[in-house]
């Protein structure tokens, strides 16, 4: 998110957060490389229907992330939040019924594709692998630590501090609190953190001791930040960042192709096999820590819904969300649409004519397809169908639209620090 020649002193200041400068091997094993991500759906059962509760854990998730980044932007903002922000209350009873689900089907294990791209890293030396979420909405790592006295770790591969010969540990304790008085939380260290043949040393992480219930049936083991230090709990720089700053990578980006199938991460540059024409880049403002492009413009079919809206990119949300008053007046154009669920933001549209939702940034008009918008039907047999669309106040502002992977499936993303962009291309 940073335009490295245009904006040096305010990344130097950012940057200033790390405890340790972050060094990189001066060879490393390649300049840059692809991570296959797992397959995935959406929100829609086998027999078409909506799968309405899990969608409103999903909710419950997404408010408790950006309750924790606005916290975190607080603290690393002497304790001030941008004009238009708040911290919205963590969603504690939905918590808590996510968690018994969990316990109850254990089938959750195999559809937890639906909320997280996952994929390998290493950490140490020798090498210790993780299987994380990569993820542009938060920006810290954190994995298990072979010390975690949760009976959540014991299905993870943990960190052996002990067992790496480059491994520090450093002082403060890393903490992220959930709606149900869980938490994950550890000791932090640096270490040697390998990502498609790129490796970064000394950096910051957190081993985490303790990791909450909620957990235990995630097929992953940790979080991997794909964000910017302003929302950093660790107050550290994240792994890209410190890549690119110490030439790790020929191209200081890395892009996403999203998709039910064959989904790809690449590191330090974009794959053309998955795009055509141009990326069209669009500057971002990195100021409160996220991918966050401004000077949005959505259409339902040939007219204009709502325009001159930011909207934050971020890998780790399943659906869309805006602000209610700004969700009314784009579903207010879609005919038949009404609201289905009034507390959790949800609304419907009639099966057989859903609508045509684009976005343009002031270029390309992208267009979101009909099963992506499409989550199913309302119940079985239903001819309402739910929309990916959901309004809900996660604190980000009245004029500010959160877009996860029902966006993200209909455009190649690159994400660059040297243009200080989002980069959007048309897939093939």
């Amino acid at each position: 998110m940073f335009a490295l020649s245009s904006s040096i002193a305010s990344l130097v200041l950012v940057m200033a957060l790390a405890e340790k400068p972050a060094l990189v091997s001066s060879q490393p094993e390649q300049p840059y490389g692809a991570i296959s991500l797992p397959s995935r759906s959406l929100l829609t059962n086998i027999d078409g229907s909506f799968n309405h509760e899990k969608a409103i854990l999903f909710n419950a998730a997404t408010t408790i992330k950006y309750h924790r980044n606005l916290k975190n932007l607080q603290k690393n903002n002497g304790g001030v939040l941008p004009a238009g922000m708040k911290i919205i209350d963590m969603p504690r009873a939905r918590i808590q019924a996510r968690e018994v689900q969990r316990q109850d089907e254990e089938s959750l294990t195999d559809e937890n594709d639906d909320s997280e791209w996952a994929g390998t890293i290493a950490i140490g030396n020798p090498k210790q692998k993780f299987l994380v979420d990569f993820d542009t909405g938060s920006s810290d790592l954190w994995i298990p630590s072979s010390l975690c006295s949760s009976t959540s770790c014991s299905s993870k591969s943990e960190y052996d501090a002990n067992s790496s010969s480059t491994s520090q540990i450093e002082t403060g304790t890393f903490s992220i609190q959930y709606g149900d008085d869980s938490s994950v939380s550890g000791p932090i260290y640096t270490d040697t953190v390998s990502v498609a043949g790129v490796n970064v040393q000394n950096q910051t992480f957190s081993a985490v001791t303790n990791l909450s219930s909620l957990f235990a049936s995630d097929p992953v083991d940790g979080v991997f930040g794909l964000g910017f230090p302003s929302i950093s709990n660790l107050q550290a720089n994240p792994f890209f960042i410190n890549a690119v700053q110490h030439h790790a990578v020929s191209a200081q980006e890395f892009s996403f192709y999203i998709a039910t199938n064959n989904s790809e991460l690449y590191i330090g540059g974009t794959n053309p096999e998955f795009y055509d024409g141009p990326i069209e880049y669009h500057t971002v403002d990195n100021s409160n820590g996220f991918w966050q492009v401004k000077h949005a413009s959505i259409s339902v079919g040939e007219r204009i819904a709502y325009s001159d809206f930011d909207t934050i990119i971020d890998s780790g949300t399943t659906i869309m969300y805006g602000p209610p008053d700004m969700v009314k007046a784009i579903y207010d154009k879609v005919e038949g649409a009404e609201v289905f669920d009034s507390d959790e933001g949800f609304y419907s549209f009639p099966c057989d004519n859903v609508p045509e939702i684009s976005f343009t940034w002031g270029g390309e008009c992208f267009t979101i397809s009909p099963d992506n918008f499409n989550l199913g039907q309302t119940s079985a047999n239903a001819s309402t169908c739910a929309g990916a669309l959901a309004a809900k106040d996660l604190g980000l502002g009245n004029t500010t639209m959160l877009l996860g992977d029902s966006w993200m499936k209909n455009a190649y993303h690159v994400f660059s620090l040297d243009r200080n962009a989002v980069g959007f291309a048309k897939l093939k």
